[in-house]
């Protein structure tokens, strides 16, 4: 595949009004009970297995500006066995994956259950959330190619 410089299709102005939703539920996640960094993880994971290379540039920039520890950024792919991520990291990207991986079938209980010693009914329900925004921006930005900044 060849290098875009534009989007297929300004999707942004051409559906603005379901852009501008997509926007505001946006600031509505980033402004949820769950934390920048682990949302940051989150949304930088969804999009690796995406393969939003816009949104992976975004995030991973994002969380670089944060000051994570690069080797905890390296080993993100393989976070279930890299030491660098704690439990409640862990419930939620394995969360995470699970909703982003629906043809695998639906999130077992046990990912559900894994978040529950980390996460009160509404912060699963904000990571939820989360989740399904990054899916949705990942779909537009893989699928549409707008360019990386």
């Amino acid at each position: 595949m060849s290098a875009n410089t534009f989007p297929r299709v300004p999707y942004a102005r051409l559906a603005a009004d379901a852009f501008k939703g997509l926007l505001a539920t946006s600031k509505a996640v980033h402004d949820s009970s769950i934390e920048h960094e682990l949302q940051e993880l989150v949304f930088l994971r969804v999009s690796q297995i995406n393969g939003c290379g816009y949104c992976m540039d975004m995030h991973g920039t994002a969380l670089r500006k944060a000051g994570i520890e690069p080797r905890k950024l390296d080993t993100l792919p393989a976070w279930h066995e890299s030491r660098f991520f704690d439990e409640r990291e862990r419930a939620a990207l394995g969360w995470a994956e699970a909703m982003t991986r629906l043809p695998d079938g639906a999130p077992s209980q046990a990912a559900f259950d894994a978040l529950r010693p980390h996460f009160d009914d509404k912060g699963i329900s904000d990571l939820s959330m989360a989740v399904a925004v990054i899916n949705a921006w990942n779909r537009l930005g893989a699928s549409l190619l707008p360019p990386l900044p």
